[in-house]
């Protein structure tokens, strides 16, 4: 059982996408949490295909995702780190409207995701608790941070990798600005890598004033562009 968190900060209802994999939907904001052309081939397009998959001969990896939601991005994450079990991976998501028990139990990828360890993996991340260090697996350690990202302070924190996935700019415009991004920005390592499926022309610029080297990068099926930044 999780806490008891206030969950109902928003309405959100359950939507199909074009995959067949479910979404959340926000009608206060008109906004879905993943693309309605398909949430599960979108995850795996941005995060897993252009994020993590070129970093997968590290020994050690630290992750960060801004917009944890409904914790597909980590179990993609974690169901990719058991085909290389020489990798150890930090996982850190940051959410500030956690997900209730009901949405969750709605929330079924099963039929995208063909994967022997799906219900078990699935379950541990979705029902660990906040803001504690859970084991999900050998290799695949998760901290969920229950937080604002503005007030979260990253003094001590260091990563390899930034899944963005928080709402778009037209419904959350502050999510993507400049001064958003500083934080992160320090708290990558070295040539590390931010990934987002958004390519608006402001939020690179952002990027690029921040000292970035951001590339476009084709988008997942129904989006004709994503954008990966690196740290130099």
């Amino acid at each position: 059982m999780l806490k008891n968190y206030t969950f109902d900060i928003m309405k959100r209802e359950i939507r199909l996408t074009h995959d067949g994999s479910p979404t959340l939907y926000l009608p206060e904001l008109d906004e879905h949490y993943h693309s309605i052309h398909g949430a599960v081939q979108e995850a795996k397009h941005v995060f897993i295909e252009n994020g993590l998959r070129c970093f997968i001969e590290k020994q050690e990896l630290n992750i960060l995702e801004v917009g944890f939601g409904c914790g597909l991005n980590a179990l993609l994450t974690c169901l990719e780190a058991q085909t290389t079990p020489s990798i150890s991976i930090r996982y850190h998501g940051i959410e500030s409207h956690p997900l209730s028990e009901e949405e969750i139990k709605k929330l079924d990828f099963s039929k995208q995701i063909n994967h022997s360890n799906y219900t078990q993996l699935c379950e541990k991340i979705q029902y660990s608790e906040w803001d504690e260090n859970v084991e999900i697996s050998k290799n695949f350690q998760l901290l969920k941070i229950h937080s604002k990202l503005q007030d979260f302070n990253f003094s001590g924190f260091s990563f390899e990798l930034i899944y963005y996935d928080a709402f778009g700019p037209r419904a959350q415009s502050e999510m993507w600005e400049k001064s958003t991004f500083e934080p992160l920005y320090h708290a990558l390592s070295s040539n590390g890598m931010l990934v987002t499926y958004c390519a608006q022309g402001q939020f690179k610029r952002n990027l690029r004033e921040l000292g970035f080297l951001v590339e476009t990068k084709p988008g997942p099926p129904g989006k004709r562009e994503m954008t990966v930044a690196k740290k130099l």
